[in-house]
């Protein structure tokens, strides 16, 4: 079961490592390495989210969803949108910024480093919303429980996340305008790092709507598609089980997209942390999406979601952390080996809590059983 479905992935790791290492060399090899992990840690959640939207499409839309769907993740967001980043940030088109990337990388570099504070801001303030939101959101289920709770408390305060992110961005841009000693060339890039800032925001809340638009619609059409079924089996009439699927299908499609490309932004700009070279990320990042569509299947197949409750927890704190090393690369250089295992620390925290809290429940039963 586990080869099956996650063969083509296996197979995918090892060619995309293998030429990394053939091609560029060891330091490459690591970096891939470190992002395809990277990658799985921080869309872990998407996975279970995927899959229990996609349970509910029928074998047809799953199929969709799972071919059309990985071109548009792998392809799409994890190779397309970091060219984008680049050139929109350099200001070059996209042909120039992959033949700078492929013919002259200490040109390229240099066009990246100094498009870094943007990057940065927008990168950084987008998964601190990300963040802020789940750490600000009442939930059963707390990991830091100590922590956990006064902020989901706090959190009953309408746009406190839109707030806290704001005040961490004028915060990021005085603090760059002040060591940069306030020349006209800083004083520029502070105004860039608050501009690029509010886009990140903007970008947030623009998906996050889309997302909900599309989660109100399906719950639209599944409600009306439920009355439409009463009344049939009320009239005596035969009700089709696969088109009443057919029909909601489309809206589960859509919002899937929303919400994967969503979740894509958060792999993507978080590798900016790490490296600049867009082809390490592609790559990275494209094995990575890879064990995340297998993971998807795998759970859809097993008919059940994760046991490990505080999995997610872990990639939201990995992703707060990678949003505030973000932040501060705007001024000061991370050692992109503490950027890269971060987030792997924290989940494996997550899931060794997990771990012992199953343990405890199964002791605590067999205890009430005997």
């Amino acid at each position: 079961m586990v080869l099956k479905t996650f063969g083509w992935s296996f197979a995918i790791t090892a060619l995309g490592l293998a030429f990394a290492a053939w091609q560029w060399g060891w330091e490459a090899f690591g970096v891939v390495l470190i992002l395809s992990i990277l990658e799985i840690s921080l869309s872990f959640d998407n996975a279970v989210v995927n899959a229990g939207i996609l349970k509910k499409m029928n074998a047809f839309w799953q199929k969709i969803f799972l071919t059309i769907g990985i071109l548009i993740a792998v392809f799409g967001m994890r190779l397309v949108f970091p060219v984008a980043i680049v050139a929109i940030s350099a200001k070059v088109g996209p042909i120039e910024a992959v033949e700078l990337a492929l013919e002259n990388p200490a040109q390229y570099e240099a066009l990246v480093t100094d498009a870094h504070p943007a990057i940065a801001a927008f990168g950084g303030m987008f998964l601190l919303m990300i963040f802020l939101d789940f750490i600000f959101e009442e939930r059963e289920h707390k990991w830091l429980a100590w922590l956990e709770r006064p902020l989901a408390k706090l959190g009953k305060v309408d746009m406190l996340s839109v707030c806290v992110a704001l005040i961490a961005l004028l915060v990021s841009a005085m603090t760059f305008a002040t060591n940069a000693h306030t020349s006209a060339g800083h004083a520029d890039k502070s105004t860039t790092v608050l501009l690029a800032g509010v886009a990140g925001l903007i970008t947030y809340l623009i998906v996050g709507g889309l997302s909900s638009y599309f989660e109100n619609k399906l719950e639209e059409e599944e409600e009306r598609e439920h009355e439409e079924e009463e009344k049939a089996k009320a009239a005596g009439k035969p009700v089709s089980a696969v088109g009443l699927a057919g029909k909601a299908a489309f809206f589960l499609f859509l919002y899937l997209e929303v919400l994967d490309a969503s979740f894509s932004f958060d792999g993507v700009i978080g590798a900016f942390a790490i490296t600049n070279h867009i082809f390490w990320m592609a790559l990275g990042l494209g094995i990575g999406a890879m064990y995340v569509r297998s993971l998807t299947v795998y759970l859809v197949r097993q008919g059940t979601l994760d046991d490990y409750v505080y999995l997610e927890h872990g990639a939201h704190y990995a992703i707060g952390a990678l949003a505030v090393i973000l932040l501060v690369t705007i001024e000061h250089e991370i050692s992109e080996l503490i950027t890269g295992t971060i987030g792997v620390i924290l989940i494996a925290a997550s899931f060794w809590s997990s771990v012992r809290r199953n343990k405890r429940m199964q002791l605590e039963g067999a205890t009430v059983d005997a």
